[in-house]
């Protein structure tokens, strides 16, 4: 099948719905400048920190608790890489489709905060945001632009206390909160699911593909290359985030062009 015509396809059914749900990964930011090691910044691929650590552990709830310097070291070099970027096209056709479809909702692995910067608000930030940190002894929590300034570990200026990135580092816990949000809009059951950028190796981000395939919705997947959900989607762009939202929102708005 030819992309053009699967683009008319997707095109159509995206007109169509009325309560799609995108899913986002580290691809989707690929085009403002961000490198994707699933998600968190791909720096590390296949080696290990200056501290001879996996960065899986570096970037643990283990080693966040025990060495909170060498966590905050990496979260810095990852903020740091986040810093100059900002939303793409992709990014920002999402956020003006919300505004068509008040029902859209986005489910995001991502922590650059870039979808809530473009006008996202229906958003399932489920690994969390760099630019959020949070008290670990108070209740203490404020939001920032961006690191430039603080002292890496930060402690909190309400008890003097450290403080943590609203992150979900490896080996820790989803927030119920998101969770509880996601099983909202799993509940009131999408009419498409889009998943675009990841490579949805998490079950609860490959999820919403399957549920889509076993209740007769379409499930759309823009992505380059293969992934866990490739064969499981029933339209497949093989294309970049923003080349290929970019495409779909000129068919559904051709007076635009």
């Amino acid at each position: 099948m030819s992309e053009p015509f699967v683009l008319e396809e997707i095109a159509s059914l995206l007109g169509r719905a009325q309560r799609p749900l995108f899913i986002t990964g580290a691809g989707i930011s690929a085009d403002s400048g961000l490198p994707t090691y699933r998600g968190i910044g791909g720096l590390y691929n296949d080696r290990l920190t200056e501290e001879g650590f996996p960065i899986e552990e570096a970037l643990s709830g283990h080693m966040l608790a025990r060495r909170p310097e060498i966590t905050w070291r990496y979260i810095g070099q990852i903020e740091s890489n986040c810093r100059n970027a900002g939303p793409n096209a992709a990014h920002r056709l999402i956020a003006a489709l919300e505004e068509e479809k008040p029902n859209l909702w986005v489910l995001t692995q991502n922590i650059d905060s870039l979808h809530r910067k473009a006008g996202s608000k229906n958003l399932i930030e489920i690994h969390g945001t760099v630019h959020r940190l949070l008290c670990t002894a108070c209740s203490h929590e404020r939001e920032v632009e961006d690191y430039a300034g603080l002292a890496l570990p930060p402690n909190c200026p309400e008890c003097g206390r450290p403080v943590r990135p609203d992150v979900v580092m490896f080996g820790e816990m989803l927030p119920q909160s998101a969770l509880g949000q996601l099983a909202r809009v799993m509940d009131e059951g999408p009419d498409l699911v889009l998943s675009i950028g990841t490579t949805s190796v998490f079950p609860y981000i490959a999820h919403p593909v399957w549920w889509a395939r076993q209740n007769g919705v379409a499930a759309v997947e823009i992505n380059p290359g293969e992934t866990e959900v490739s064969t499981i989607a029933s339209h497949r762009l093989k294309m970049g985030a923003a080349q290929a939202l970019t495409a779909l929102w000129d068919r559904l708005h051709p007076q635009a062009g």
